[in-house]
This record gives C-alpha cells, structure tokens and sequence, in this order.
C-alpha cells in the first residue's frame, strides 16, 4: 500500500508490517529507504508507476539497518537496477547474512506469550521473511553526514536494535525516519504505539533506550517508523511514549 506525501516528498509504503520510505527530490530521482522482503519487489513498481517515476530513477538504496525484513529487495535493486547500497559499516556483515542478528531474548517463547503476533509474523512469512538474500552494501553511512542522494537526509546512528543502526533526518522536511530504533507496532508483541522494539529481535535495550535522546534531540515533527503507523505529534512525545513502554 502506497501512503502518499507522509512527509513533504516522502512517501511511504507498506507490506506485510513493514515500511519502506520513497523520498523524492524536485528532480524526480528517488531515495528508497529500506527493502522489505521479497514479495515487496512488485509493490514497488507499482508504486513508481504511481508517482509517474520509472525504475531508473532510484538513485540509492539506503538501509536503517539490515535485519532480514530491511534487505528483501535490496540484492535484486543492485543487481537490476545498479542502485548503490548505502548501510553503516557494522551493518555490512549483517547485509551479506541477514539472519546473522544479535538479540538479547529467546524468540521462540514471543508467539506463546503474545499470541496475537502471530498474524503478523505470519503475514511476514508469507512475503517472504525465510528467503531473504543478503547483499553486499557499497557505501558506508557515517554518523552526522548528509548524504549526497535524493532528500540528502542526515544520518544519526542510533545503536541498540542493532549495534550500526541509524534513523535519517531530513531537516528541511520536518521528517525523522526512525526504522527500528523507535517503532509504533511491535511485531513480535503486536503492541502499538511508540517503543522500541522486543528483545527477540533487539541486541541491547538498554543502549536502544539510551539512543532515543539522539532521535529526540533532532526535534522533528513527523517520526516514521520501520513498523506501524506515522507518528505526527513530535519525536520528543515519541521518546517519552517509548521510555513509558520500556523494553518487552
């Protein structure tokens, strides 16, 4: 489903639980944020159809993070399209073996204790979750840079879900793009609003939690998260929503 102009030229689009964020310069080239899994391969042509963009108008593909439901299209972009992979340098590895992820909880014991995560979980298997192909990124995200890409958003590394994670500011825009350092659904407990994202799936909660004041301090208007809904009301309110949630 494609959500047009969540923010000013960005659009988001989601499937199975997860967001990708399409983020649009005056001259019609494109940033994609985060790859899906791979039923989301047809859902974004669709989506460039419907923007009046072609595929060789995606300039650069820029990973959050790579869990295996931020990579599932990203080896088929570079590898049809020569889109340039953008992820920080302790997400390299975690790129090439997506199934390769630290996490501090036991992720079998989730669907027993939140049996309503199950179709969630479900609906990710079912696009894909168990086939993602790694990929091998080809650009290192640094903290504090602006990329040259279109939207030329500001790269915050903000570790914890994963230890190279980073959110994307676009100042000019009002918009934060969150990925998985701050979510509205979590899809291992089916809990919504804003937190950070179970131990099933997250390396350290405690430094997630410490990372919010890095998000926070960026004062945006508009927060979108990797999974869940677009939070309009402030990253500061955000961050105190997520403080109150705690870790699961």
């Amino acid at each position: 489903m494609l959500e047009r102009d969540v923010g000013k030229g960005v659009h988001r689009l989601e499937h199975a639980y997860v967001n990708c964020y399409l983020i649009e310069d005056d001259d019609g080239r494109l940033t994609v944020v985060d790859a899906g899994l791979p039923a989301f391969w047809p859902l974004l042509g669709q989506a460039l159809q419907e923007l009046g963009r072609r595929p060789g108008d995606v300039a650069a593909l820029v990973l959050t993070h790579a869990h295996f439901d931020h990579v599932g299209v990203a080896r088929r972009l570079q590898e049809r399209l020569g889109v340039p992979v953008w992820a920080h340098e302790k997400e390299q590895y975690l790129a090439a073996h997506p199934y390769h992820y630290a996490h501090e909880n036991m992720r079998g014991i989730y669907p027993l204790r939140y049996p309503r995560a199950a179709r969630i979980l479900g609906a990710m298997t079912w696009a894909g979750a168990l086939t993602v192909k790694g990929v091998s990124a080809t650009r290192s995200l640094e903290d504090g840079a602006t990329l040259d890409v279109p939207g030329r958003p500001r790269v915050i590394l903000s570790p914890g879900h994963t230890y190279g994670h980073c959110a994307l500011h676009l100042p000019d825009r009002d918009v934060l793009i969150t990925g998985d350092a701050l979510v509205t659904l979590d899809p291992y407990t089916a809990h919504t609003g804003p937190r950070i994202i179970a131990g099933a799936a997250t390396a350290d909660s405690a430094m997630a939690l410490e990372s919010l004041d890095l998000l926070a301090a960026t004062g945006a208007g508009t927060v979108l998260p990797g999974h869940g809904e677009p939070w309009l009301e402030g990253i500061g309110s955000a961050v105190v929503a997520a403080r109150a949630a705690g870790p699961s």
